[in-house]
């Protein structure tokens, strides 16, 4: 044990994780040059594309330091704010961490609150300085920043570039040197912690874990506590760039099994294995269920393909286990699922991943929030579907979720954030001066309020230079009511969406409009309405495609002409009683894209 290092790296999204974790690959010797490429940890299609993280990725290292062989284990996690969950499993299964900045971009704040998690679980912090190859870097004035942010020593600040290789054997060393080896009794009853699962189509579910206390043999009979179901660890290894098998796994190693696990649900990460014949006293603390924070409506295109598009959503849970989803019916667009997300990225991944992995092209509704409706017989509703939302004559109060949000800045661009987060109903909290021209704001604001266009809109009013970090911090009582969308008196479900009432007359007439541009005429009169309750706020009309049915009357009495016309009127009453509006793909996704 005393030669084992369990470390992950944690950074912002961008800062030069993967290509860094290449690089210890690389001089590890674990790579052969033969298969060295770039993001080798990234083993998805639209990870390499998009050159973002989306799971933990594990892997063992070797290294010869003072001609003593160590065992390095390292855990690749993500930067963005949606997998934040998957970064704290991931730190709690080690004992260091490397915290990556960008020498030309200083710290942002998923920074920070990586760091956070990282100090909550008691790690040892190795601050490194990547990219100082670039002709931006400003090294000295990040590492001031560093300084001020942990309260390190200015020497223990490593500078490297994970581009070009300079500074890796330092990091290396340093891992060796600073982090302590993981702590356990092995003589104790097995105790492991599981903080990562993948699905193999052949093989079932693979855990990944790291052993606390004892040992797991080939062979055992195992116990996953919180599910408190027993497998037979039939193939036990560690994780190098293929898995390899092993008779032993020790304390203070991470390893995986395979025991022919089939349904998703049964591995939650987190979770704690323990052996049938001798199990340990307590489970490792810390375990929770992980819980959506966006919710919308997936259908198919066509309503034939529910069945399959059900295989693949369950399919795609097995790899990604914070995927929640229940079936449900519109009466706009038939049958499909209530899905929830982490974030609005992890919604456009899901949807990309089933339209590339399964052939699944879908219908996505509206993104909103869970609330919690109170009814006047004391009763407490929980909404994820406008459409669950008691009648307004029931109602007590509606309370909706807030979250704090840090969001760290250029000074310039302060007025224009500040403002953009009052007007989404934010309440600004504390400014802080992390130097003479970055600032730290931090907002209480609706949950609701984020997930449409908060973070593209953050993005282009700061060119690029805000970040944002949120976590939930309850539900508050808030005045929300819900507004219909209606096409010729008949409600499209999947087009209403619960609101703010100060908002919602704004909202309804903006989706009118939108609506009238994008709806195709017809050969009768539609009516698009939006409605709260009885009461229409809003209505656009798009005029009937007609025949002139007077042309052949030339000349003559008018009531001739009259008579045409009336019978024309009568024949467009009859079709609008019997003609149904389609709406296109695009009505459901401008609703997103409305200012």
């Amino acid at each position: 044990m005393q030669h084992i290092r369990n470390f992950c790296i944690i950074a912002h999204i961008d800062h030069g994780k993967s290509t860094l974790a290449d690089r210890l690959l690389e001089y590890t010797k674990t790579v052969s040059q033969r298969d060295q490429k770039a993001q080798i940890l990234d083993d998805m299609d639209i990870e390499r594309e998009r050159g973002i993280t989306i799971k933990s990725h594990a892997i063992q290292m070797d290294y010869i330091y003072k001609n003593q062989p160590y065992v390095l284990n390292l855990i690749d996690t993500p930067g963005h704010v949606d997998f934040a969950y998957e970064v704290s499993r991931s730190i709690a299964a080690c004992e260091g961490a490397l915290l990556i900045v960008d020498s030309s971009q200083g710290i942002q704040a998923q920074t920070i609150s990586n760091l956070y998690l990282a100090l909550e679980n008691n790690l040892e912090i190795i601050p490194v300085l990547n990219k100082i190859d670039l002709p931006g870097s400003m090294p000295e004035e990040v590492s001031d920043q560093i300084v001020a942010l942990i309260g390190c020593k200015y020497e223990d600040i490593l500078r490297a570039s994970g581009k070009t290789g300079e500074g890796v054997y330092d990091i290396i060393n340093a891992i060796i040197d600073r982090v302590p080896p993981p702590k356990g009794n092995e003589k104790a009853p097995l105790k492991a912690l599981i903080f990562d699962s993948v699905f193999n189509s052949f093989r079932g579910i693979i855990a990944y874990f790291k052993i606390v206390d004892g040992e797991m043999r080939k062979g055992d009979r195992v116990k996953f506590v919180n599910t408190e179901k027993e497998y037979f660890a039939e193939e036990i290894g560690v994780l190098r760039i293929e898995k390899e098998p092993r008779d032993v796994v020790k304390t203070g190693d991470v390893g995986y099994i395979i025991s022919g696990i089939k349904a998703a649900k049964e591995v939650k990460v987190g979770d704690t294995i323990t052996n049938v014949a001798d199990p340990c006293s307590e489970s490792i603390q810390g375990f929770e269920d992980v819980k959506p924070m966006v919710f919308a409506g997936i259908y198919p295109v066509d309503t034939d393909d529910f069945e399959e598009l059900r295989e693949s959503m369950a399919k795609l849970q097995l790899n990604d286990a914070s995927l929640v989803f229940e079936p449900e019916s519109s009466a706009a667009l038939g049958f499909g699922f209530r899905c929830g997300f982490l974030g609005m990225l992890h919604m456009e991944i899901i949807q990309e991943r089933l339209e590339r992995e399964f052939n699944m092209t879908v219908i996505t509704t509206v993104p909103n929030v869970s609330y919690k409706a109170f009814l006047t017989n004391g009763e407490e509703v929980i909404v994820n579907n406008p459409s669950d939302l008691p009648d307004p004559s029931k109602t007590d109060y509606v309370e909706e979720p807030y979250i704090k949000a840090q969001i760290i800045t250029k000074s310039e661009y302060m007025g224009g954030i500040i403002s953009l987060c009052i007007q989404k109903r934010g309440i600004i909290g504390n400014q802080h001066f992390l130097t003479t021209d970055r600032v730290e704001l931090n907002f209480e604001m609706p949950m609701g309020e984020i997930v449409f266009d908060f973070f593209d809109k953050l993005k282009s009013i700061s060119r690029g230079y805000a970040s944002l970090d949120y976590h939930p911090i309850g539900y508050r009582e808030s005045h929300l009511v819900k507004l219909d969308i209606m096409l010729n008196k008949e409600p499209v479900d999947a087009l209403s969406a619960v609101i703010h009432r100060d908002k919602a007359y704004d909202w309804g007439k903006k989706i009118c409009e939108k609506l009238k541009e994008l709806i195709p005429r017809q050969q009768f009169e539609i009516a698009i309405q939006a409605a709260i309750g009885s009461k229409i706020i809003s209505r656009e009309t798009i005029s009937a495609m007609r025949k002139d049915v007077t042309a052949k009357c030339y000349g003559g009495d008018i009531s001739r002409k009259r008579k045409l016309l009336e019978k024309q009127k009568a024949g467009k009453k009859r079709m609008r009683q019997v003609g149904n509006v389609e709406i296109p793909q695009s009505a459901f996704m401008a609703v997103l894209k409305l200012d």
